[in-house]
């Protein structure tokens, strides 16, 4: 697995976790989660998009 592949897997792990936890149905609805950022809205906190 290369570098990106595994930063990609995190990202995925990360942005599904308040959906597995039955939060929210969607990962942009969780404010706090970087996945609005990537769907292009914005969350209450500032991230850098890793491309």
């Amino acid at each position: 697995m290369d570098t990106n592949e595994l930063q990609e897997q995190k990202v995925d792990y990360i942005h599904n976790n308040p959906v597995e936890e039955e939060i929210v149905d969607e990962s942009v609805y969780y404010w706090y989660s970087s996945a609005r950022d990537y769907s292009g809205q914005s969350g209450l906190l500032e991230i850098v998009l890793v491309e």
